[in-house]
């Protein structure tokens, strides 16, 4: 009796296993054929996004200063991806662990580059439609590219120390750049190929971060609608109303499907190759923000000066 329970006990820890191994390469395959379809239509919409900014409008407005450097933000973290479907659907091992820890912090990067360029096109919104007058001096093309400057630098600095902890881990640790397996319970080597000791310094300060880029976003959209329905004679000079308040509803929904879910990391570990496969889509959103920003997207800039100046 005591050996068909052993064994009976055996064949029950064989059978989970072999489930969670068949599960774990569905979620692969998931994976693979997610990012594989955010690459063919996030690179041809952002880079025919950033075509017709460059050529047709230029930086000639903060908004589109900024929303350059949102596509640039997008195409960085979609050129991450072909990798990341290779080895999915492969299952095969990286070649340099240093590879697969640039393009994890290219990866990560987006989140946060992407948060502040949002907020940083709802603020200048902001201050056209409320205070249009007032705000002149500020709202400036080269002030708007300090501003970008200034973003790029902070995210690479907050890049130093979380690189040297995955250099670190992975010096102590083997494996796959985008395999599922655990090494330890104080460092985890998950299915993104990111080593993270628990949850690191950078994981904190992406999450004050996007909590601080989404307050912004929300008091931003309440004075915009506020000074549309109660101080016409204030936003009678803006153009298309309802483009305005969509481009405040977009980002809004940003981030709240993409940014925070995958910035919440900090209390769901087990979950973050999930929650950043749903960020990555984010990237394959952005255009929308483009279109609905310009009266003219498709216009040549001579055709839409007009229009962009009564808006600004």
């Amino acid at each position: 009796l005591s050996r068909d329970c052993i064994t009976l006990f055996h064949s029950c820890l064989s059978d989970k296993k072999r489930r969670t191994l068949r599960l774990e390469d569905m979620n692969k395959i998931v994976f693979a054929v997610i990012f594989g379809l955010v690459t063919a239509l996030g690179l041809p919409l952002n880079v025919v996004s950033l075509w017709i900014m460059l050529r047709r409008h230029g930086l000639t407005s903060p908004s589109a200063v900024f929303m350059v450097n949102l596509v640039i933000s997008d195409l960085l973290l979609i050129i991450t991806l072909p990798l990341r479907v290779y080895f999915y659907a492969t299952d095969t091992g990286i070649i340099n662990n240093y590879v697969c820890i640039f393009f994890t912090m290219l990866f990560r990067n987006n989140i946060r580059s992407s948060s502040i360029f949002m907020t940083f096109i709802s603020v200048d919104r902001l201050l056209a439609v409320v205070y249009p007058l007032r705000s002149r001096h500020i709202r400036t093309s080269a002030n708007a590219s300090k501003g970008a400057a200034l973003v790029w630098l902070i995210v690479l600095v907050v890049n130093i120390p979380e690189g040297l902890t995955f250099t670190r881990n992975i010096r102590k640790h083997s494996g796959t750049c985008f395999d599922f397996s655990n090494t330890t319970a104080s460092t985890r080597n998950n299915s993104n190929g990111e080593w993270t000791l628990n949850t690191s310094a950078a994981d904190y300060f992406q999450l004050v971060l996007t909590f601080s880029m989404l307050a912004v976003n929300i008091i931003s959209t309440v004075l915009v609608s506020y000074t549309l329905q109660n101080h016409l004679k204030e936003s009678a000079r803006v153009s298309n109303k309802v483009n305005v308040m969509l481009i405040f509803a977009m980002n809004l929904m940003m981030f709240i499907i993409f940014f925070l879910p995958v910035s919440l990391v900090v209390f769901f570990e087990s979950s973050r190759p999930y929650l950043s496969c749903l960020a990555s889509v984010n990237c394959c959103m952005d255009p929308l923000l483009y279109y609905f920003s310009f009266d003219g997207f498709w216009k040549k800039k001579e055709d839409v000066d007009t229009s962009l100046a009564r808006e600004m």
